[in-house]
């Protein structure tokens, strides 16, 4: 599946509002247009017209992607995503999978920590690691979604991208990461591990210290 960048918008916005704003959905051209084009939660910042909006709808409905929906009587051409989880898409995620792909189409490469503070509307992550764990499983899938980037000069963080859309010339400066190198800060196993210990020596403290009221 391989999308252009006004396409990867328009299914961003899509999956965004379907969240966010079930009430609202599907969308009207006008909204589209409106949510495509954005000040905050988008990067880059685009200036569609509705005719550019439309003409990227015929495009994804060309693809199976996307389809349109009126209610009886209405006048308004309201739209839906075909993109994933439904009947007609192969593409399955997690809430929390979704979450990631639907900001990575929306605001371009991010952090694991971006990603974490700006999905709250999206999916609630209780922790960076959380989100690392999706982001290893969007990567290790048979067909990869998303790629870790080689971190930049002076930056702490390493990037993901999403891998719908061919590379643009910010994203090729930055050579993408096999995935063997995409680990999160602690495995699943890990935490288990910790937690199952951190009862073993609480049962224990319990024990000594009953022993010494005893004494």
């Amino acid at each position: 599946m391989e999308l252009t960048q006004h396409e990867a918008r328009i299914i961003g916005v899509l999956l965004e509002k379907e969240l966010t704003t079930p009430e609202q959905y599907p969308l009207s051209l006008n909204s589209l247009t409106s949510g495509s084009n954005q000040k905050s939660s988008r990067d880059p910042v685009l200036n569609l017209s509705e005719s550019d909006v439309q003409n990227t709808i015929d495009s994804l409905a060309k693809k199976r992607l996307i389809s349109d929906q009126s209610g009886f009587g209405s006048r308004v051409v309201k739209y839906k995503h075909r993109f994933c989880n439904t009947e007609f898409s192969d593409l399955q995620l997690n809430p929390a999978q979704l979450a990631i792909i639907c900001l990575l189409l929306l605001r371009g490469p991010q952090t694991p920590g971006e990603l974490r503070t700006r999905s709250n509307r999206l999916h609630e992550f209780s922790d960076v690691s959380e989100v690392e764990h999706a982001l290893v499983e969007l990567a290790r899938r048979e067909t990869p979604l998303v790629a870790l980037l080689a971190k930049e000069p002076g930056k702490r963080e390493a990037r993901y991208c999403q891998l719908f859309t061919p590379m643009n010339a910010n994203t090729e400066s930055s050579a993408l990461l096999p995935v063997d190198t995409v680990k999160p800060s602690h495995s699943q196993q890990e935490l288990s591990d910790k937690v199952a210990k951190l009862e073993t020596d609480l049962s224990e403290l319990k024990l000594l210290v009953q022993q010494l009221l005893a004494k």
